[in-house]
């Protein structure tokens, strides 16, 4: 009996998401950067509906991942890979900014308008290294949605990061399990970087295997920012079906990641595992006030991108690339 159960909520939450047409999965395409020879993988999410959260029965399972429900989404585009230093660096020494883009996008945003970073003083990797291909880390919500700005400038197209209901719809991938490939942890070895394997460091992305959608390293190398604030009883307040569900950001504590990192155990890898962040991250910053853009104690933190096909209104835009001050 519980065989069958199980089986009929699989063919539903398939049914649901195969409801939707193909015309609603983007396209697959190769973001360029103009004066510069990167480039970022951005591949299609579709439309869909998904149960989000976890069941009360999934082992390891936390209070602030219930109630599970129903979320339905947009389409959108993520990155395959998390963001690299090369990457960040653009944005951090702009040395390209007068480069013109040939394309014309949903976005008008003056490159020279976008704040810049301040340069780091000391390694920022604290040791972990800044070579090819290795994911960023240390960054803070601000620094990772003024990449996203940037980069919204130079290209036209709106990015930003995503929002928790995003991430974990793209990395479930369909799934109804704690993993996109089930419950059995023995296998995450296979597709990430966490406590068991990592060597207490960051590895270069797209090591593991990718997740169905083609996403690589979701689970595990580094946590993953989103755009939401952490709120530990956000699902108690959403009833029925709930559309592209996001939490402003308005205080600079907690800000939810999702995903784990090198630095977890396997249980913090989990699609519905989430957690915020804490000022203890930038203990070691002598700054006063401490730095805006950096933390000093979060190497394990970095981010991937999201492109929105429906921008927001200008007006709006600061909700998703603003600059999010301490209240203390």
């Amino acid at each position: 009996m519980k065989i069958t159960f199980k089986l009929l909520i699989s063919s539903l939450a398939l049914y649901t998401f195969n409801s939707y047409s193909q015309e609603q999965k983007p396209k697959d395409y190769i973001q360029d950067i103009t004066g510069t020879e990167l480039k970022i993988d951005m591949v299609g999410i579709p439309a869909g509906e998904f149960l989000m959260g976890s069941p009360e029965t999934e082992n390891k399972r936390i209070e602030d991942e219930g109630p599970q429900h129903k979320v339905k989404l947009d389409a959108f585009w993520m990155s395959t890979h998390e963001i690299t230093w090369e990457l960040y660096d653009l944005y951090l020494q702009r040395n390209v900014d007068d480069v013109d883009n040939p394309e014309k996008g949903e976005v008008d945003v003056d490159v020279d308008a976008v704040a810049g970073a301040t340069i780091p003083y000391v390694d920022m990797s604290l040791g972990m290294g800044k070579g090819e291909n290795l994911p960023i880390g240390n960054v803070t919500p601000l620094a990772a949605s003024k990449f996203c700005e940037w980069l919204s400038a130079k290209t036209g197209h709106f990015y930003r990061l995503p929002t928790e209901a995003e991430w974990e719809y793209a990395a479930r991938a369909g799934s109804l399990t704690a993993y996109h490939f089930g419950d059995d942890p023995s296998k995450l070895g296979d597709y990430a970087w966490f406590m068991d394997n990592s060597d207490d460091h960051y590895h270069k992305i797209g090591q593991k295997k990718p997740n169905p959608w083609g996403l690589y390293d979701m689970y595990g190398n580094v946590a993953e920012w989103t755009l939401d604030q952490y709120l530990p009883e956000a699902y108690t307040k959403r009833k029925k079906v709930t559309e592209n569900p996001h939490e402003i950001a308005t205080e600079p504590y907690p800000w939810s990641l999702r995903g784990g990192s090198y630095y977890d155990q396997a249980e913090y890898l989990r699609s519905a595992s989430r957690f915020g962040s804490t000022e203890n991250w930038r203990m070691r910053d002598p700054q006063f006030p401490k730095s805006l853009w950096w933390n000093t104690d979060a190497p394990f933190v970095g981010f991937r991108i999201v492109r929105d096909p429906t921008p927001p209104t200008k007006d709006n835009y600061e909700i998703y690339w603003g600059e999010k001050k301490p209240s203390k």
